[in-house]
């Protein structure tokens, strides 16, 4: 069965770019096309499409205004496809919140057409998987959830260690999830999500504003210490540095890892190397298989490792071939990894 997708984009050029591009892979079908949320609306009914592909910023209806209407109604598998703005960037990241599975910059942006055409095929695959009743539940416990102030947990002490997260589709959230639970003393923490450049800012930025710890995307040289959660920029390979006795992150360009730029095997195969047994190492839910080998490499170095579970994970891609490989020490639901790193953190 094929794939069914429909392109919601206020550009007639981007509708036609994508539905060329999507056409050429035997396992997706575009049903349809819309201009607009209002013309969407009336698609979604007929046509009933497996995934849609939405802009985030449109006239009459914006995206994320659009995207809670269709999770309330009728919830379906949405990946925003949005231009590098500033406004673009963090209507985004609301929609993430909000019920969307992915993001993917628009072609000709920070990718080239065919390298987007690609990332963004998986990305199509990948969400057609996501089970949209757990979806929709996990989006409303969250909702419920952020009306609480957050749980902090305790540590006793600070310690050198190092935590290092690695996710993909459905991350966005989970790594609210976990570092909104860090008390301002935890762990130096390194993070790559899988997102294109400039959006990686605004998710720093949004972690920021809600977590105890400080977060911050990552610049060249920039030192990993306790309170500080570095995260990777779009389009950027972060690796760990180890200067005398500190942690250094170093951002470095490069070839495309499991299609990914920054790529999670890259930064843990470098914790593997320069922190070993004084690592932390989780990952979360997301498509593909980045970071499996890299989190084995960090489990035969000593590290303590951490993987999502499968009930708890928006697609169980990229923590499923950790734990095929055995780089799992542990298998844990979402809400309890924060409380687990932080013990093992401490522990001597």
């Amino acid at each position: 069965m094929k794939v069914r997708v429909l392109v919601v984009d206020d550009s007639a050029v981007v509708r036609q770019i994508l539905t060329r591009e999507f056409s050429k892979d035997k396992d997706i079908e575009v049903v349809g096309t819309a201009p607009d949320p209002y013309v969407a609306r009336d698609k979604i009914v007929t046509l009933k499409p497996d995934v849609i592909t939405l802009d985030v910023e449109m006239p009459r209806m914006d995206g994320v205004t659009f995207l809670r209407k269709l999770m309330k109604h009728h919830p379906i598998p949405v990946i925003i496809v949005s231009s590098l703005t500033a406004a673009g960037s963090e209507l985004a990241m609301e929609a993430l919140q909000y019920g969307a599975v992915d993001v993917m910059c628009k072609p000709g942006t920070a990718y080239s057409v065919g390298d987007m055409s690609e990332l963004l095929i998986q990305k199509i695959k990948a969400a057609a998987m996501v089970d949209m009743k757990k979806r929709a539940d996990m989006v409303r416990e969250r909702a419920a959830a952020s009306s609480e102030p957050p749980k902090r947990l305790a540590m006793t002490k600070t310690t050198n260690k190092i935590i290092a997260i690695g996710a993909s589709t459905g991350g966005t959230e989970a790594i609210k999830d976990v570092l909104v639970s860090f008390p301002a003393g935890a762990p130096g923490t390194v993070i790559v999500q899988h997102m294109p450049e400039y959006f990686t800012k605004s998710f720093a930025e949004r972690l920021n504003s809600t977590c105890d710890i400080n977060v911050k995307e990552a610049e060249n040289g920039d030192r990993v210490i306790p309170g500080r959660a570095l995260l990777a920029p779009g389009n950027k390979h972060m690796v760990l540095k180890r200067s005398g006795a500190q942690y250094l992150v170093e951002l470095k360009d490069g070839p495309l890892v499991f299609h990914q730029r920054p790529a999670v095997e890259v930064l843990f195969n470098s914790v593997a190397q320069y922190a070993g047994a004084n690592a932390v190492g989780m990952i979360l839910t997301g498509m593909g298989k980045d970071g499996a080998k890299g989190l084995l490499a960090m489990k035969e170095a000593g590290a303590y490792t951490i993987v999502q579970d499968e009930q708890s994970s928006v697609v169980w891609g990229m923590p499923g071939e950790a734990f095929k490989l055995g780089a799992a020490t542990i298998v844990l639901p979402l809400k309890k990894i924060a409380e687990e790193a932080l013990k093992r953190a401490e522990a001597e």
